[in-house]
């Protein structure tokens, strides 16, 4: 069957117009204000509650409306971002490249490496992009921390340790909620997992992996990755929901260590340090501000202009959620999906 390209046509000098699928709260504190400042024009969010929309789009300046089929259907709209429960992902990613739109979808994108694969084949053959958003590899820190690996400051890298933890919040709460995809490996694993992959090679598989599940909730509330690439480089990846709060890596290598004290969730105005460990010196390196989501709106915008950004973005997304589901199965004992 004939497959027709439905991409949207953009002039050179016109802004790609966007559109949100659901008032997350992720949506409300973060997407919208870098929306504002990215390159791309804000024209709608969509919400199954019209007084929803409304109230999140008048503080927004945008068009509301009820529904989410209702946004993908609205002239204007060449993208699209999806910061619905985890559950809902996958469902609405489809019926957004279907209808010719370019997809960024929160994380955890999806939890198959095969759903993710189907998403990044309906992308390519429509000519759209499918990006996950990672918004903390936008942060500057992290091209810092790889130019000094790179550059050898602390010799040849031997291992990475991760760890994201946040305290408990109200057990009602969707992180909680094991039908929409909850749980402390989606919510906060995650994080360690895909920061791990800028610095493992092509090669990395699971090791071994460990969940502890609360009965009462119904969700795993901690755990722990081991992996390793062919070239003998591991990644510990720390994560949990009943935790004081820690968003940090470290880069154990055969000179020194670098440790990223700050490395996923610093806000807008935060410089966070890192800290370059050689021998009996440590050198403390300030990063600039930034706003990451603004800097993940901005590199989601020029894949949407640039096909030839599309490429590493569908790779990422595959390769995250491949490992992201050897991880649980390994974890419970299953065959990954």
């Amino acid at each position: 069957m004939e497959i027709q390209d439905v991409t949207p046509v953009l002039e050179s000098e016109q802004r790609a117009g966007i559109g949100i699928i659901g008032c997350a709260d992720i949506a409300v504190r973060r997407a919208l204000p870098a929306i504002r400042q990215s390159p791309f024009q804000l024209v709608a969010v969509a919400s199954r509650s019209l007084e929803k929309a409304e109230g999140v789009a008048a503080a927004a300046g945008c068009a509301a409306v009820e529904g989410y089929e209702q946004l993908l259907h609205l002239p204007g709209i060449d993208a699209v971002y999806i910061p619905l429960p985890n559950s809902e992902h996958a469902t609405w990613a489809q019926r957004a490249l279907e209808a010719g739109k370019h997809v960024l979808i929160e994380k955890p994108a999806v939890p198959a490496e095969e759903t993710a694969r189907s998403l990044v084949a309906l992308a390519e053959e429509r000519g759209l992009v499918v990006m996950e958003n990672f918004a903390f590899l936008r942060h500057p820190q992290h091209e810092q921390a790889q130019s000094l690996v790179a550059d050898g400051a602390i010799g040849e890298l031997r291992a990475y340790n991760g760890a994201f933890g946040i305290p408990p919040t109200d057990p009602r709460g969707i992180k909680y909620q094991a039908d929409l995809g909850g749980g402390a490996l989606w919510e906060v694993g995650c994080y360690p997992v895909r920061a791990a992959q800028e610095y493992l090679g092509p090669s990395a598989r699971v090791l071994g992996a460990g969940l502890k599940f609360d009965p009462e909730l119904g969700v795993d509330v901690s755990g722990v990755a081991l992996l390793r690439d062919d070239d003998g480089v591991t990644a510990n990846c720390s994560f949990g929901l009943s935790h004081g709060y820690r968003s940090t890596y470290d880069l154990w290598g055969s000179e020194g260590r670098l440790v990223l004290e700050w490395a996923f969730t610093p806000s807008h105005s935060a410089r966070p340090v890192l800290r370059l460990q050689q021998k009996d010196r440590e050198t403390q390196i300030l990063a600039p501000a930034s706003d990451q989501f603004l800097g993940v709106f901005t590199a989601f915008h020029d894949a949407v202009r640039d096909p030839a950004a599309r490429a590493a973005h569908h790779h990422d997304l595959v390769r995250q959620a491949g490992l992201m589901a050897r991880i649980r199965a390994h974890a419970l004992g299953e065959e990954p999906r």
